[in-house]
């Protein structure tokens, strides 16, 4: 008699596994969530920061006004008006210096950002909506309204430890030259008095 080789898995191999994956999973979801919440945050400061950054480079080497205000019709006739940095936000030449991109083809739009995820607040001081560079890169100043000089962007966690011990809001500080700097601290982020509410 031939004995046949039998394929397969015992009860008890399928159990064992089960349970691993189950305490894999019990252990990585929450997680996972957020790291996906802290992606959003940061994503969202960087593209901030990095249009700041731009701003400043690309008036420095055109030798033009460029501008940084919040938009939701990048490519509107009066895409300036009326919206928040929640709407999203574009960098544009102003070559008359007024904060408000004309329609007419001279004063292109750099880089335009949609608006951000529905979670994430960016709260500004004053409520300001822009940030203008002059040609030599050194901040304008306040031209029409209080220009940007903070923003914090978190979600509804506020400014909590996060995992890796930094807040899981940011806070972007502009210096009137138009320098910037990206704050993750949540000792830093307490002390200046912003908040997330």
């Amino acid at each position: 008699m031939q004995r046949e080789k039998q394929c397969g898995f015992t009860l008890y191999e399928v159990l064992v596994t089960l349970l691993v994956i189950g305490v894999v999973l019990a252990l990585g979801l929450p997680n996972l969530s957020d790291f996906t919440r802290n992606s959003r945050v940061t994503g969202t400061a960087n593209d901030l920061h990095g249009s700041i950054l731009l701003g400043r480079s690309e008036a420095a080497r055109s030798k033009e006004n460029i501008t940084i205000c919040a938009s939701d019709d990048p490519m509107g006739a009066a895409a300036c008006d009326g919206a928040s940095f929640e709407d999203g936000w574009i960098l544009f030449v102003d070559l008359d210096g007024d904060i408000v991109r004309d329609g007419g083809a001279d004063e292109n739009v750099l880089k335009a950002f949609p608006p951000v995820d529905d979670t994430i607040d960016i709260i500004t001081d004053n409520g300001a909506t822009y940030f203008s560079f002059a040609p030599t890169g050194f901040g304008r100043g306040d031209v029409a309204g209080p220009s940007l000089r903070t923003a914090m962007i978190c979600d509804e966690r506020g400014n909590i430890v996060a995992a890796g011990g930094s807040s899981a809001a940011r806070r972007i500080v502009i210096t009137p030259i138009g320098r910037s700097i990206v704050i993750r601290d949540k000792a830093l982020i307490d002390a200046s008095g912003d908040d997330c509410a």
